[in-house]
């Protein structure tokens, strides 16, 4: 759909009137290029001047200043109304331990000289009201700035392309004096969590440790993952937060972007063996990297190991790690600094058991052992910023939003990068890291939730979570690594295997909205941002599947990576950084996928809103092309319903999400030349023994089939071979066809090959081929009679059985009147 009616459909009505003028915007371009009562044309437009230049110009100066005001006052109201909800919670909260105080003191026998009066349910529910508004505004704020930031986009977009004169990086540097589009909304939602955990659990918010997660040494958890388009961020946090708070390490110290950034170095060596294992899941596959949390100068890291471990071993895969200084990485890493000198102080401190130490130095033994036996050197760094929901001391359910994704070489081939040392110290936290070369670096156009679950055997995740993985809002990639996708977008040449959601990275995730799900003020009861339009639903509209879920073309390959980058789906601020040092500065650099040209493709902007359109005769044609194209669609609808095809079975209650790989049933990608794309195939023990299984029950089909041939030719008449040659061509085929399949498949399941296994031809023709032997011998039984004689005239015209010695058939005598007990004359 075009941006024009995308704007009028999604704005919000209380912010109706501080809007981007866009009509406004194009219609001041159309008539200073093409002026009334003149002879200029589309697609003919008059020349361009200063002075048309310092017009439009103005206006867009203008509308800028408009936003830019109304978002700065409406972000201090959020804040003051922010500050004003903590003030009453926060004297809520005082009453209530000061009553709690008072009912311990009176236990004790203390006489009660107080007469406060005890908060009740609806002073909570009073307060959960006015939280949720701000929630609310939070959000729609969010969608505010999302909207004019798209805006400014596509009209100094259509300004370069109708014009000529180039307005984008003047325009840029006026953004950027004025960056309404630049706030971070994190801070609002750490404290509107704490909050609404305070009123949600009526002053009684879960304890625990915060930090439970950094001294936890094993990690043992459902994990899935899911992508989070740029749009949909603030508003998944907002929808978290109602259900589990902010996971804040320090509560005492006030939020700093900085708290949330975590970096990890993931080792391999140069035969890319760990990257390998982990793509097939193989089983002990393990990744080895060292991560840290904050900024560069954190002097703890976490040398971490995930090992993969296959279902069917009844084991789960699990993530071990221990803690080392930051000043004796290097040292541990190359063998110089033993096991016994890492936790000789933690031995001391008596902090740990005795059995927890001793797990931890078997752990970091074999941690050492495999850097050096298996030269394993650094190779990606993974930056990004993590937004944790859970409940302090309870890891039962954990949610995690990872956003800023940015992947980063680390390798020392082709130039120094990490040199000697454990990490490249030329670069820090400061994403999106400008100074970096594009070949160094890999900036991720989407966020990453992951949810952990810890539940019991046949327990169903939480009614809400189910919610918000079917929703709009995220889009499953199961098995999504941040190692494997930084290792083969970075390392191009010499990765030949792929991992099978490299290549859908063009094809935009966004979903038609749900309407019923988002955030809702709890005293309208109806989702933020929408419209009364929303409900006519046609065929360009937001919620059309055809407009949203639609194959984007395909950009050009770079340089760099073997595969297609993400086209439109990067934010641009990250495309901007990613455009190398001339377009740095860049604010416009990619045109939003989601909206059309607003026909940019003519020169002129098209009047959407004109209802009636001059008769053509040439739309008679149009008609009946439109109309011959819908009656082939459905024929090869009714043709696709006609052929038996086997339809695949879901098993009860789970969901498709977890299991299918993105993209999958869309679109069938073709690997870049000279690689490969690896799709996850489940592969168990009993995979070989079904096609064993297989084999076995065609082989007994092939001896059933040789045994009527068999039959055929030792006890039938010599019209009867013709049928037993075609029953023991037909076992003979079958037999070949089993043993043929049996190896291709077990090949194909040895190499992890996701490829049809289902035989859709093999059964049928087998069933046909049966069908015309035993046509055959049917036909030559009904032309013999259906005995083993041959019909001759005798007297009186009757005929009588011809003797089978005549005929060269041998016979046997039963003793009765010399008749054979075939039935013929001896």
């Amino acid at each position: 759909m075009k941006f024009g009616q995308h704007l009028r459909t999604g704005l919000i009505k209380e912010y109706n009137d501080y809007y981007i003028d866009y009509d406004g915007l194009k219609s001041e371009l159309k008539h200073r290029l093409y002026p009334a009562n003149s002879r200029y044309k589309a697609p003919n437009a008059k020349e361009w001047t200063e002075d048309d230049e310092a017009g439009f110009v103005a206006v867009l100066e203008a509308e800028l200043d408009k936003v830019y005001t109304f978002q700065k006052v409406k972000a201090g109201e959020i804040v003051r109304r922010i500050k004003g909800a903590e003030q009453e919670v926060e004297a809520v909260i005082k009453l209530l331990e000061r009553n709690t105080r008072r009912r311990a003191s009176v236990a004790a026998g203390v006489p009660d000289t107080e007469t406060e009066s005890e908060p009740n349910d609806e002073e909570f529910e009073m307060l959960e009201a006015d939280l949720s508004d701000v929630i609310s505004d939070v959000h729609d704020l969010a969608k505010y700035v999302q909207l004019n930031y798209t805006g400014f986009q596509k009209i100094v977009k259509k300004h370069d392309k109708q014009t000529g004169w180039i307005l984008r990086p003047v325009f840029a540097a006026r953004l950027n004096a004025k960056p309404f589009f630049k706030d971070n909304y994190d801070a609002f939602i750490v404290n509107l969590s704490r909050l609404y955990d305070l009123v949600r659990t009526r002053g009684n918010p879960a304890k625990g440790d915060s930090a439970a997660g950094g001294s936890q040494q094993n990690f043992v958890r459902q994990t899935t993952k899911y992508w989070v388009h740029p749009d949909n961020i603030t508003e998944l946090k907002l929808i978290i937060l109602k259900h589990l708070p902010v996971l804040v390490f320090n509560p005492n110290k006030e939020f700093a972007p900085e708290d949330s950034a975590i970096s990890s170095i993931y080792y391999d060596n140069d035969d890319f063996d760990l990257y390998l294992g982990r793509l097939e899941k193989s089983e002990g596959a393990e990744a080895h990297r060292l991560r840290w949390y904050g900024g560069m100068d954190t002097q703890t890291v976490f040398v971490e190991r995930k090992t993969h471990r296959e279902d069917w071993t009844g084991e789960k895969s699990v993530k071990a790690r221990f803690a080392l200084k930051e000043k004796n990485v290097n040292d541990f890493l190359a063998g110089r600094m033993s096991v016994d000198q890492v936790f000789e102080k933690m031995r001391k401190e008596g902090k740990k058991s005795v059995a927890e130490i001793e797990d931890l130095e078997a752990l970091a033994r074999e941690t050492q052992y495999t850097m050096i036996a298996k030269r394993l050197h650094p190779l990606v760094r993974s930056f990004y910023h993590r937004t944790a929901f859970q409940l302090p001391g309870d890891a039962r359910v954990r949610i995690s939003l990872d956003t800023e994704l940015t992947l980063i070489r680390e390798d020392n081939h082709g130039r120094k990068r990490a040199g000697d040392n454990w990490r490249r110290m030329d670069i820090g936290i400061d994403w999106p890291f400008k100074n970096l070369p594009a070949e160094d670096i890999e900036r991720f156009p989407y966020a990453v939730l992951e949810v952990k679950l810890q539940t019991q055997a046949g327990q169903e995740p939480p009614q809400w979570i189910r919610d918000v993985i079917a929703s709009h809002l995220v889009e499953a990639v199961p098995k999504f690594s941040k190692f494997l996708h930084g290792t083969a977008t970075l390392f191009p040449k010499d990765i030949k295997i792929l991992p099978f959601w490299l290549p859908q990275m063009d094809i935009d995730i966004r979903k038609p909205v749900t309407h019923r799900f988002g955030i809702k003020r709890l005293h309208q009861g109806s989702t933020t941002g929408t419209s009364e339009d929303d409900s006519d639903t046609d065929i360009t509209s937001p919620s059309s599947p055809t407009s949203l879920r639609r194959r984007l073309p395909i950009p050009e390959p770079n340089g760099r990576s073997g595969v297609p980058r993400a086209a439109g789906n990067l934010q641009d601020e990250e495309e901007r950084a990613g455009e190398g040092p001339e377009e740095e500065d860049d604010f416009f650099a990619e045109d939003h996928p989601l909206y059309d040209s607003d026909g940019e493709d003519s020169g002129l902007e098209s009047d959407d809103d004109e209802p009636y359109h001059w008769y053509s005769p040439h739309d008679n044609y149009r008609v009946l092309r439109r109309k011959a194209r819908n009656v082939g669609k459905k024929l090869v609808i009714i043709g696709r319903y006609l052929v038996p095809k086997p339809i695949p079975s879901v098993e009860p209650g789970s969901n498709v999400g977890f299991n299918t790989p993105a993209g999958a049933g869309r679109k069938r990608f073709i690997a870049p030349p000279g690689k490969r794309i690896f799709v996850p195939v489940r592969i168990e023990p009993k995979v070989y023994f079904a096609n064993e299984r297989t084999f076995l029950s065609w082989l007994e089909y092939s001896i059933y089939i040789s045994t009527i041939a068999a039959t055929l030719l030792n006890f039938g008449d010599y019209r009867t071979r013709y049928a037993s040659l075609g029953f023991m061509v037909l076992a003979i085929f079958t037999l070949l066809y089993s043993m043929t399949m049996f190896v291709w498949r077990h090949q194909k399941i040895r190499r992890r090959r996701a490829v049809r296994y289902h035989d859709a031809w093999g059964p049928t023709a087998l069933c046909f081929l049966m069908l015309v032997c035993v046509a055959i011998n049917f036909g030559i039984k009904s032309v013999s009679g259906g005995k083993g004689v041959i019909p001759l005239p005798g007297k009186g015209g009757a005929p009588h059985p011809t003797p089978l010695s005549q005929m060269g058939i041998p016979t046997e005598k039963n003793g009765m009147n010399g008749y054979s007990r075939w039935g013929g004359i001896n």
